[in-house]
C-alpha cells in the first residue's frame, strides 16, 4: 500500500468532550499499525491527549499542528515516531486554542490543514485527525482535509445531544468545502454491558445511524483509562485486555469496509 493515492484521511470528530475521541484515535491507530498499515495521527486538540497518550512530549517537537494550521512549518518535519512500529504522530500545542482567532482573517482558512496533508512527502496508508471538542475552525479544517468522518459516541445520557449540529456541519462542508467527505461510521464507546442504559443508547444510535454504526463496541475499562498515563496505546500496554481486543476488532471492521482485510 503506502502510496499517497491509497491514503485515507479520517477525522475523528464529535463536538462533545469526553466521548473517547483521543482514546479511539490512539488505539485504533495502534491496532491498524499492528495490522500492517502505516499510520499517522495528527493531534488537532489543544489538550494534546493523543500526543501525550503516545508518549510524545509536545514541548520537544520541531513542528506541531499549530504550526501547520498557521502555515509556519512543513508537516514532514513534524512527524514524530512513537513506541509502536509504523505509528507516528504530529503533536498538538496549547497554542491551538488561540488559532481559532488567528485564522479569522486568513484567506482559505478552512483549507490550511488539507494543504499541509496534501504537501506531505512521507507515505502513510491512514491519517487519523483527532479533533477538538468543538465545531470551530480547527474541526472545520480537519473535516475539509478528511475523506471520511468517524464519530465516537459515548453510551451515556444525552449521547445524541448535539449530533444534529455536527451532522449539519458535515453537510455544509460537503456542500461548500469538501464534496468527497462522508460519514464512515459511528462507534459506541465507554460501553458498560451491566447497565440497561448502555443497551438503550446503543439501540438509539443504531436506529439513528443505521448500517454505518460499527458492530464493535468499546467497553469502559480501567486498563483503557490507565494506558495514556504510561504513554502507550492499549495494544502495547495490555494486548490481552478487553479494550485491546475491542480496538483490534474495530480496526478489522474498518479495514474490511475499505477492502484492506488480509
Amino acid at each position: 500500500m503506502s502510496k499517497s493515492s491509497d491514503r485515507v484521511v479520517v477525522a475523528v470528530a464529535n463536538q462533545k468532550g469526553g466521548v473517547g475521541k483521543s482514546t479511539t484515535t490512539i488505539n485504533m491507530g495502534a491496532a491498524l499499525a499492528a495490522m500492517g498499515e502505516r499510520v499517522l495521527i495528527v493531534d488537532g486538540d489543544p489538550q494534546s491527549n493523543a500526543t501525550s497518550g503516545l508518549g510524545v512530549d509536545r514541548h520537544d517537537v520541531a513542528v506541531n499542528t499549530y504550526d501547520l494550521i498557521l502555515g509556519q512549518g512543513d508537516i514532514d518535519d513534524g512527524i514524530e515516531p512513537t513506541s509502536v512500529k509504523d505509528l507516528f504522530v504530529v503533536a498538538s500545542s496549547i497554542d491551538l486554542a488561540a488559532a481559532e482567532i488567528e485564522l479569522v482573517a486568513r484567506m482559505s482558512r478552512e483549507h490550511l490543514l488539507r494543504q499541509a496533508v496534501d504537501s506531505m512527502e512521507t507515505d502513510f496508508d491512514v491519517v487519523l485527525v483527532d479533533c477538538p471538542p468543538s465545531l470551530g475552525l480547527i474541526t472545520v479544517n480537519a473535516l475539509t482535509a478528511a475523506d471520511e468522518v468517524l464519530i465516537p459516541i459515548q453510551t451515556e445520557y444525552y449521547a445524541l445531544e448535539g449530533l444534529t449540529q455536527l451532522l449539519r456541519s458535515i453537510e455544509a462542508i460537503q456542500s461548500h468545502l469538501n464534496p468527497r467527505l462522508r460519514i464512515e461510521g459511528a462507534v459506541l464507546t465507554m460501553y458498560d454491558r451491566r447497565t440497561t442504559l448502555a443497551a438503550e443508547v446503543s439501540a438509539q444510535v443504531r436506529e439513528h445511524f443505521g448500517d454505518v454504526t460499527y458492530r464493535t463496541v468499546i467497553p469502559r475499562t480501567v486498563r483503557l483509562a490507565e494506558a495514556p498515563s504510561y504513554g502507550e496505546p492499549i495494544e502495547s500496554f495490555d494486548p490481552k485486555s478487553r479494550g485491546a481486543v475491542a480496538y483490534r476488532s474495530l480496526a478489522t471492521e474498518w479495514r474490511k469496509r475499505h477492502g484492506r482485510s488480509t
